[in-house]
């Protein structure tokens, strides 16, 4: 007898009843899908871009404007070490990513430098990113070294990918594919995201926040007159008053734990904040020591509030209050809460797949699925019968089953592609039935009984299966690792599609072919 050991059975059992279970909710409605008890699987096939419609984005990052920052903030940290040890310097002069600075009284050059060398000190990697240099005529230079100007962009663009990606995940969009293109551009797509424009704006605006302490020891009417202190800069606040706000920033946005909608003592919409333990430390320490002055809220360059410190804040926690709507004030916390960019995005593509599209795309899909599943069955049944044509249809179809399963317990996307995928793996499930089949054949004309030749044949092909699929899942985990959108999508449903096809061509069709051969006890086997 062919041999089917009864954790065949079970194996079989157990994928049947999951495989139903995780695919049965794409058969129902959004109410009948909530409907649901909490124990049973709700999620669903995601429809890609292309077949559901949404917004497509190309967005490139400003990393230079990354480096400039990152370079002020270099002069910045200069000036407080030297300020601190009381060392006076002029001729501040920009070069090659960093500064040179002259020591105005020669006799503190020594003490200057080693100081400064302060910002030469290792990273976490062991590498400083900073090299603080003598040069001729009292002069020190402080530089970012050519591998840290490098990394800004590379890192700049992870970390946009990556405040992007929360930015969209706040607005209730399925599956958005948000993958880097180049070195400097993010590919967005965001599948059902119907306006664009929303979906552009809420992505676009850096959401950068600092609280900067306003400037009370020089005048503003001299600033406005064009001599504006190296230490300070020339802003409004949110009515329009000039203000000279410090360039040193006190607490960033990175400091920021919460935000969420609230209201002000006079009931205006305003929006409550939290700090971590470090943002709490240092705003506790420069609202003790700056009681009765001003400190600035600033939103991308912008004053957004620039109230009174009446007393110490050591909460870590506070309110921002302004001009805002509802509405403004909740964008405005899904942008803190997501995270600042870390440089300004600019939109160098912009395409928009309608609904019908999306729905043409699908008609088209489920067509060339439905052709192929018809035309794979006509040829089994033709080549191999009712009976071992119709199990190799069976197994197919529960390979199907098992697909949808499986991209839905994953939450994956269907995309064009993956349907692709899915048509070339329903082709391939049946290919192990052939080559089994033409198996047994060959035993079966070789003179061995059907038990023995349908043994065989399950045996004996099983080396030629597991050769071509693994080299068919090697090629599909390559296409995914250095593929992007529609490349990867067909390599994921490829991937599935090899271990869904083994199983389901090997196990399900055994267990038909035994169970067929105990209940007919057939001499010759019909394919023969």
């Amino acid at each position: 007898m062919i041999q089917l050991s009864r954790w065949k059975v079970y194996v079989v059992a157990a994928a049947l009843l999951l495989s139903t279970l995780f695919a049965f909710p794409n058969l129902l409605t959004p109410a009948q899908r909530e409907a649901l008890p909490g124990f049973v699987p709700s999620g669903v096939l995601n429809l890609g871009l292309d077949l559901q419609g949404g917004s497509y984005l190309m967005l490139e990052v400003d990393v230079d404007e990354v480096r400039t920052a990152r370079v002020n903030g270099l002069v910045e940290d200069m000036r407080v070490i030297l300020n601190a040890q009381r060392i006076a310097f002029s001729n501040l002069e920009r070069q090659d990513g960093g500064f040179l600075i002259t020591v105005t009284d020669p006799a503190r050059f020594d003490a200057a430098l080693a100081a400064l060398q302060d910002l030469a000190r290792p990273t976490s990697t062991g590498v400083s990113d900073v090299t603080v240099s003598r040069q001729t005529n009292n002069r020190i230079r402080a530089a970012f070294t050519d591998q840290a100007l490098s990394n800004m962009g590379s890192t700049a663009v992870d970390q946009s990918i990556e405040v992007v990606r929360r930015r969209i995940d706040s607005l209730g969009t399925r599956e958005p594919s948000i993958t880097r293109q180049g070195t400097d551009r993010i590919v967005v797509q965001a599948p059902g995201e119907s306006d664009p424009e929303a979906l552009e704006r809420v992505i676009g605006q850096t959401a950068q926040l600092t609280f900067q302490m306003v400037d009370h020891d020089n005048s503003v009417e001299e600033a406005i007159a064009g001599r504006v202190p190296p230490d300070a800069v020339l802003m409004q606040d949110e009515f329009g008053t000039p203000l000279l706000i410090k360039r040193r920033i006190l607490v960033s946005g990175e400091n920021l734990t919460r935000a969420s909608v609230g209201s002000d003592q006079s009931g205006r919409p305003a929006i409550d904040f939290r700090f971590d333990g470090q943002g709490a430390r240092r705003f506790g320490e420069a609202t003790s020591q700056n009681v009765g002055r001003r400190f600035a809220i600033i939103l991308d360059g912008q004053v957004i509030s620039a109230p009174n410190i009446i007393s110490p804040i050591t909460t870590g926690s506070g309110q921002i209050t302004g001009q805002f709507t509802i509405s403004e004030a909740s964008e405005l916390v899904n942008l803190l809460n997501g995270g600042a960019l870390p440089a300004p995005l600019s939109v160098e593509e912009r395409r928009t797949v309608t609904a019908s599209l999306g729905a043409d795309a699908v008609d088209a899909g489920m067509k060339a699925t439905l052709v192929g599943f018809v035309l794979v069955v006509l040829f089994m049944i033709v080549a191999y019968g009712f009976v071992f044509g119709g199990i190799s249809v069976i197994a197919m179809l529960i390979n199907g089953m098992m697909i949808i399963a499986a991209m839905s317990l994953t939450g994956a996307t269907l995309t064009l592609p993956g349907i692709a995928g899915l048509i070339l793996t329903l082709a391939m499930a049946v290919d192990a039935n052939v080559l089994i089949y033409e198996r047994m054949r060959e035993e079966a004309r070789a003179g061995r009984s059907a038990i023995a030749a349908a043994d065989a044949g399950f045996s004996r092909a099983m080396s030629t299966i597991l050769d071509a699929n693994i080299t068919t899942l090697g090629a599909a985990l390559i296409m995914f690792q250095f593929g992007a959108g529609p490349v990867r999508g067909f390599a994921w449903t490829l991937s599935i599609g090899v271990f869904t096809s083994v199983f389901t061509a090997v196990l399900v069709s055994q267990i038909g072919v035994a169970l067929w051969l105990r209940a007919t006890r057939a001499k010759k086997l019909p394919i023969a």
